[in-house]
C-alpha cells in the first residue's frame, strides 16, 4: 500500500501542493593555506502534495564553524544537513564538505564538496554525497602546485570548485521562491585569494583574514592564510553559512500552526514560510 493511499486512508486529506527549497548547511574554510568549504545541498522542488492536519518539520543546518587561528593542521568544520519531513515528504540537503589544508589534505566530501589543501597537492572532496537526483553539489577543486600553490575552491551548487581557477569557488544557484531572485549554495573560496560564490566567503591574501559564508544561504567559508614569516598570522579557516527551509503555497491557503517562528511574507500571489531555525508547520 502507498504511502499517499495510507494518509487517505487514515482520513487524512489533500490540501494542495507546495514550493520547497531545501539548503544545507556549509563547510567552513580550512585554516593554514586552506581550501574553500563546499557549499550546503541545494534541493528544490515544485508541486510537492501535501495533507491537512499533518504536521511537518523543517531542521535547518549549521554551517560548519571557523578553526582556531594558531598554525596547526586541522580541516575545516562540515555543515550539518537541512530537512523537511512529515507524512510521505522526506526531503535532505546534505551539509557541505570541509574545506582541506596544508600538507596536503583533502577536502571533505558533503552536498557540495570542500576544497583540497596544497603542497603535496590534495583533492577536492566529492559533491553530491550522499547521492540524489537530480544533484544537490558538486565537487570541490584539487589544489595546485608551483608557481601558483592555489588550495581548491569548494564546490557550489551551481558549478565545480574551479576549475580555471582552481582557488575559486563554484557558482551558487540563483532561487526566486522568496519572490526575489537570491542565490544559494555558492562555494567558499581556498587560499591563495580565491573568490567564493554569491553569499560564500572568500579566502585570504597572504595579508587578509578570509570571510565567512551568508547565514542562511548555504555558502562555504573561505579558507585561511599562510602561517609564519613573511606573512601576518592570519591562518584561520571561516566559517560557512547556515543552511535555510522555505516553503511556498498559493496566498488562499495559511498554516494551521507553527513553531518556530518562521518568517511570512506574501508576493506574487503566494504565501511564503521561511524558516531559519528549526520548527513545524502544519495546514
Amino acid at each position: 500500500m502507498s504511502g499517499i493511499l495510507q494518509l487517505l486512508l487514515s482520513g487524512a486529506s489533500v490540501t494542495g501542493t507546495m514550493n520547497l527549497l531545501v539548503v544545507g548547511g556549509a563547510g567552513g574554510g580550512g585554516p593554514w593555506g586552506g581550501g574553500g568549504g563546499g557549499a550546503g545541498g541545494y534541493r528544490y522542488f515544485t508541486e510537492v502534495t501535501y495533507f491537512k492536519g499533518i504536521t511537518y518539520t523543517a531542521t535547518v543546518g549549521g554551517g560548519g564553524g571557523a578553526t582556531s587561528t594558531s598554525c596547526n593542521m586541522v580541516t575545516g568544520n562540515p555543515g550539518t544537513a537541512s530537512s523537511f519531513i512529515g507524512g510521505v515528504i522526506s526531503y535532505t540537503s546534505a551539509g557541505g564538505g570541509y574545506g582541506g589544508t596544508y600538507s596536503g589534505i583533502a577536502g571533505g566530501n558533503g552536498g557540495s564538496g570542500g576544497g583540497g589543501g596544497q603542497q603535496p597537492i590534495a583533492s577536492g572532496g566529492s559533491g553530491n554525497t550522499p547521492n540524489v537526483s537530480p544533484s544537490q553539489g558538486n565537487n570541490g577543486a584539487t589544489a595546485t602546485d608551483a608557481p601558483t600553490y592555489y588550495s581548491g575552491g569548494g564546490g557550489g551548487a551551481g558549478s565545480a570548485g574551479g576549475p580555471t581557477e582552481a582557488r575559486n569557488g563554484g557558482n551558487a544557484t540563483a532561487n526566486s521562491i522568496t519572490g526575489t531572485s537570491e542565490s544559494y549554495s555558492g562555494g567558499g573560496g581556498g587560499a591563495n585569494a580565491g573568490t567564493g560564490g554569491t553569499n560564500a566567503g572568500r579566502a585570504t591574501g597572504p595579508d587578509a583574514p578570509c570571510a565567512s559564508g551568508t547565514a542562511n544561504f548555504g555558502g562555504g567559508g573561505g579558507g585561511g592564510g599562510f602561517c609564519g614569516n613573511p606573512f601576518p598570522q592570519t591562518p584561520g579557516g571561516c566559517a560557512g553559512g547556515s543552511g535555510v527551509v522555505i516553503i511556498s503555497v498559493p496566498n488562499s491557503v495559511t498554516a494551521s500552526s507553527t513553531t518556530g517562528s518562521p518568517t511570512v511574507t506574501t508576493s506574487g500571489g503566494r504565501r511564503i514560510y521561511k524558516f531559519t531555525g528549526t520548527g513545524t508547520i502544519t495546514f
